[in-house]
């Protein structure tokens, strides 16, 4: 078990992860972009209040997802692990963001989809 206090494990976590979430959220959002602009003109049609509310409930729910990291983060720098943890914890973030990115690329493909 590690020495260090609960709130500094807790402070590093924040500061690591919400960092993180500003990647995370531009890469997903440069997606969603991409694919609208890749069927565009046509992609215009899928500008309604549902699929701008359908896109907001994605954003909220990957953003909830990306807070799972946290207990993982939390457990890890509460372990005697924490050391190679903290050297190591970017695999974490990376293969969330490549998971978001692909849930995010298929959800894109099927909004805009009708729009080509």
């Amino acid at each position: 078990m590690s020495d260090t206090p609960f709130p500094e494990v807790l402070s590093n976590a924040i500061r690591y992860w919400e960092r993180g979430r500003l990647l995370y959220n531009a890469v997903l959002a440069f997606i969603v972009a991409f694919y609208f602009f890749a069927a565009w003109p046509g992609s215009l049609v899928a500008i309604t209040l549902d699929h701008v509310l359908q896109l907001f409930l994605q954003a909220v729910v990957a953003n909830v997802f990306y807070c799972a990291a946290y207990a993982v983060d939390v457990f890890a720098q509460l372990s005697a692990l924490r050391e190679r943890w903290l050297r190591l914890r970017w695999i974490l973030f990376a293969i969330g963001l490549a998971f978001a990115g692909v849930i995010t690329r298929f959800v894109s493909l099927e909004l805009f989809r009708g729009s080509t």
